[in-house]
């Protein structure tokens, strides 16, 4: 199949033609990224948008669950709905578990849904280097809300701001201290903080984590991208699927506000720019991975195990003999 029939399928909104478009994209073949930047070149005629949730939390806050219940809510109101689930990949065998789709097993069986897990690899951030492509695929296809659910293991997840129109962060209530618990870097972040698991028990622990987390917020420095009221911290349930039209209520609210003020998009070209400078960065260092490089970079670290050049010095001979290729 050529990139253009593949593409003519997607634009159809074939769900066969979407997943094998995203395992074309991911793939690392030099062939495979000159048919998948052909495809997206394709794609963007369609000048398709989605609305983009990044949503992030610690493991064992109940992402997947949470996601399943949005995701079947928002189907029952007429809406499609893509996954994009990242899972941290082993640093000693490379493997994953993408275990995600299985977790959400209503919403992996309706018509209306597209989950696709993928492994994180050695990428930093939370997401795949290639989920920003994933997610042009989904608008294209033209789901109405695309999910990017991150691995949630930390700081570096704050990239995922950078595909994505809002960001929700997940906690869990009785977390031990809960304003220790998530870093400044990812809390400046989030447009909404949702507080799972309000239910049975827990729920007044909850609305006391809630309560806290509203107090921070209106600490933090306004951003110029919010209206009154933004960022915050509501409860929800996911268990119990409670709180989810609030939460979505307010992502609508949120989003048109956006819309109104021009900073959709102003944003959406921001978040362009910048990953145009990432993949020329990701090309540079691509040159360091093929046979000449590697076998000059062998020699000059010789010479500096050696004492007889410096590491800058070598740094320097290295890099002059990359531009001069």
């Amino acid at each position: 199949m050529n990139t253009a029939e593949l593409g003519d399928r997607i634009l159809n909104g074939e769900r066969r033609a979407l997943a094998r478009a995203i395992t074309l994209v991911e793939s690392g073949r030099e062939d495979h990224r000159t048919q998948a930047t052909e495809l997206l070149g394709h794609l963007a005629k369609s000048n398709r948008q989605s609305l983009r949730i990044g949503l992030s939390g610690t493991p064992g806050v109940g992402k997947s669950t949470f996601i399943e219940s949005f995701g079947m809510m928002l189907i029952g109101q007429g809406l499609r709905v893509a996954v994009l689930a990242v899972d941290p990949s082993s640093s000693r065998s490379g493997g994953s578990i993408l275990g995600d789709k299985t977790r959400m097993e209503r919403l992996s069986r309706e018509k209306n849904a597209f989950i696709r897990p993928s492994p994180s690899q050695s990428h930093l951030g939370g997401v795949a280097r290639r989920t920003r492509e994933a997610i042009a695929l989904c608008e294209a296809a033209a789901f109405d809300v695309v999910l990017i659910e991150t691995v949630g293991v930390g700081q570096s997840e704050t990239v995922v701001s950078e595909m994505s129109d809002l960001f929700l962060l997940l906690l869990a209530p009785a977390g031990g201290d809960e304003l220790q618990g998530v870093k400044r870097g990812i809390m400046e972040m989030a447009d909404i903080i949702l507080i799972n698991k309000a239910d049975g028990d827990l729920k007044p622990t909850a609305m006391r984590t809630c309560a806290d987390y509203s107090g921070a917020l209106r600490l933090l420095r306004r951003r110029p991208q919010d209206p009154e009221g933004f960022p915050m911290a509501m409860t929800v349930s996911a268990v119990e699927e409670h709180g989810l039209d609030d939460a979505w209520s307010q992502v609508q609210s949120l989003t048109q506000s956006r819309r109104d003020s021009g900073h959709w998009d102003a944003n959406r070209a921001a978040q362009a720019q910048y990953w145009f400078e990432q993949e020329v960065r990701a090309a540079l260092l691509a040159q360091l991975s093929t046979a000449q490089a590697r076998a000059e970079m062998e020699q000059l670290g010789d010479q500096v195990r050696a004492g007889s050049l410096s590491p800058s010095a070598a740094a320097e001979t290295m890099l002059t003999s990359l531009i001069a290729r």
